[in-house]
């Protein structure tokens, strides 16, 4: 195994104790302290509707995040989405690779590999990434407006690495 130092710009507030890269606050825990908190959640309110609840923050927090990054770094377009794949990938979740992205038409197929929840839950038969879903419409949907474009996007997972025969999670953002 090869390591490297962080590529993320991070910067601690000397008064606040207060993390930031680029333009955004941030927090640093244990993987295993995020995850078994969110399996805890799955456990009393089940995966389908700990799901739901999951798409419509992430939705709303890629849509601010892209928002405020492309203001912080200048970013239009693709770039903004491009952006904000390296840094999903350089802060641990997983390796966010953009197989499919037509912002004109709202599609986006986006593969993640080496999961931060497959590594927790590891073979379990079915989608345990979902929390990541709705991240990808939000991205695109604030990309297209800051585009003037009208498309509004609806996400799904169609495959987790958590899955028997699957070695990778793959999401599929298309027109709503």
């Amino acid at each position: 195994m090869t390591t490297h130092a962080p590529e993320l710009p991070i910067v601690v507030d000397d008064d606040t104790g207060v993390w930031t890269t680029d333009a955004l606050p941030m927090l640093y825990v244990p993987r295993h302290f995020f995850v078994n908190n969110h399996m805890g959640i799955e456990a009393e309110i089940g995966a389908e509707r700990y799901a739901d609840i999951l798409y419509k923050a992430g939705y709303k927090s890629a849509y601010y995040w892209c928002e405020k990054e492309a203001e912080e770094h200048g970013l239009v377009g693709r770039e903004i989405f491009d952006h904000y794949m390296k840094r999903l990938s350089q802060r641990g979740w997983g390796f966010f690779i953009t197989e499919e992205l037509d912002i004109e038409k709202g599609q986006a197929r986006v593969r993640l590999e080496n999961s931060c929840f497959v590594y927790q839950y590891g073979k379990v038969n079915r989608k345990v990434d979902y929390m990541f879903t709705g991240w990808f419409a939000g991205a695109l949907d604030q990309v297209a407006q800051s585009m003037g474009l009208s498309v509004k996007t609806r996400a799904i997972q169609t495959q987790s690495g958590a899955e028997e025969g699957c070695d990778f999670g793959l999401f599929e953002v298309t027109p709503i």
